[in-house]
């Protein structure tokens, strides 16, 4: 049975043709609900492209993202909400409900070092950037932990190589690392000010271990360039 005879609610026909596809009045409600069961079943957000297979690509993108934009706004009013992040859309919880949620299991934060946060924020707002790099600004060695603490957690990855003698690697965050902020892109970042002064906060109250604990001895800076 195709899209169309889904949508129609009408049985298929050899003689269906997509290009002359037209969707009766509840033809739009019919595809929410498709998209609607798809973004509330799937654990990643799903783009507009990956969504059209829904329908065997017989709804164009502009179409698809005003249904979704309407699905949004008929949530409006629930505990959970359907956003656009980097990767698609997807339904979260809205934020005023995790305290709730908590009390069925609350989530073990995972806790990283002031040292972990800095680098990441460095790659973040200043990528691409070699290891060197973030060494030159953050002022002391980067150990080979934080990056692959970063990396594993899928915030950053390996980009490619920067052309100078040594062809030292460099590093950029990931669609994941905007997903796991709720950003769609790079430009919704907060000001680095502002993540500094959040770091420092954490810093200071005991939220984060040591950063010394991460660091390498000073003498193997230059030797970590090319790794």
């Amino acid at each position: 049975m195709s899209v169309r005879s889904i949508l129609l609610d009408q049985p298929d026909s050899a003689d269906n043709n997509v290009e002359e596809a037209t969707f009766g009045a509840e033809a739009p409600e019919k595809i929410k609900q498709v998209l609607e069961t798809a973004l509330l079943t799937t654990q990643e957000p799903l783009s507009v492209n990956a969504l059209k297979k829904l329908f065997d690509n017989q709804i164009n993108a502009k179409q698809l993202s005003g249904l979704l934009e309407e699905l949004q706004q008929s949530w409006t009013d629930r505990g959970v909400e359907l956003v656009q992040v980097a990767g698609g859309w997807r339904f979260q919880a809205k934020i005023e409900m995790q305290p709730y949620l908590n009390r069925l299991d609350a989530p073990k934060t995972p806790r990283y070092s002031r040292a972990v946060l800095e680098t990441l924020a460095i790659i973040a707002y200043h990528q691409p950037v070699t290891r060197g790099d973030i060494e030159e600004i953050r002022g002391i060695a980067v150990s080979s932990s934080i990056l692959k603490t970063l990396t594993m957690r899928g915030w950053i990855d390996q980009v490619g190589h920067r052309n100078v003698p040594g062809r030292p690697a460099l590093f950029a965050t990931t669609q994941h690392f905007l997903n796991d902020l709720g950003l769609r892109a790079l430009d919704e970042l907060p000001p680095l000010e502002e993540l500094d002064s959040l770091l420092e906060t954490d810093a200071k109250t005991g939220a984060l271990p040591l950063p010394d604990d991460e660091a390498e001895p000073e003498s193997t800076m230059h030797d970590n360039e090319s790794d």
